[in-house]
């Protein structure tokens, strides 16, 4: 099963790790890397082309001519990996690696041996495992999930962990269009599919895993306008997907 992560970057030149992408192309013959220049005005682009130059052709850069945010930028980054046609999962993770490299190999068995359609790295304290987060964090997201559970009518821990694998049918369906939130478009997906395949198909075919390494790192690209307009972009999520189906 051959595999491809999408990995957006704007302006994370002093931040990505090369050495840790460097290890995991060489290591991971299943699994190819879609490094996406989402923008920057900082290296980032010379330091892809860079990391392209000394890797196998398992490493991909696109580089986008203006800054279109997280949400389009890997769906560019999926479409691309897509037109390749040779991967059977695409997925993305967040280019300061705060998801390791490993963790996505992990999902992506996960993806395999439960034939899920979508699975989700979710954030989960817990004994056994290495999750490092702020606490002002990890309870605006308790908060942020219970809004959102409610609001699809499904028990979601984490939607917004940003480590995600699916298999290229759903991709290519899910990341057809584009989003109407940029920074809720992992809400975004979750509705799409619920609103195309219905409630029986989300409980048993989209699985939310809990990751057993995860460190946040400094430097988030959140800001406070974001959590602000969170409200909004979820009612718009829930008018534009939701309406019809959770009436019936």
């Amino acid at each position: 099963m051959q595999s491809c992560l999408i990995i957006p970057c704007h302006n994370e030149a002093h931040r990505l790790d090369r050495k840790a992408v460097e290890a995991f192309i060489q290591s991971t013959p299943t699994i190819d890397l879609m490094m996406v220049d989402d923008g920057s005005v900082d290296s980032t682009a010379e330091v892809l082309q860079a990391l392209k130059s000394t890797t196998s052709d398992r490493l991909h850069v696109l580089c986008l001519a203006s800054n279109q945010g997280k949400a389009e930028a890997v769906r560019a980054g999926v479409q691309a990996a897509l037109a390749l046609n040779r991967f059977d999962v695409v997925g993305f993770c967040d280019a300061d690696l705060a998801t390791p490299l490993s963790e996505m190999v992990r999902l992506t068995e996960v993806l395999d041996e439960q034939d899920a359609d979508m699975v989700f790295g979710c954030r989960l304290l817990r004994l056994g495992a290495d999750i490092h987060r702020s606490k002002t964090r990890h309870y605006l997201g308790r908060v942020f999930a219970t809004v959102v559970s409610s609001m699809l009518g499904l028990p979601v821990y984490d939607t917004q962990c940003g480590a995600k694998v699916f298999r290229a049918p759903i991709a290519c369906e899910l990341f057809e269009a584009e989003f109407s939130s940029r920074w809720l478009f992992d809400v975004e997906l979750l509705a799409r599919y619920l609103h195309s395949y219905g409630r029986e198909s989300t409980l048993s075919k989209v699985i939310e895993a809990p990751l057993n390494v995860w460190i946040d790192h400094p430097g988030s690209k959140l800001a406070l306008r974001d959590f602000l307009i969170a409200p909004f972009e979820l009612w718009r999520i829930r008018r534009r997907y939701l309406t019809s189906h959770l009436s019936d």
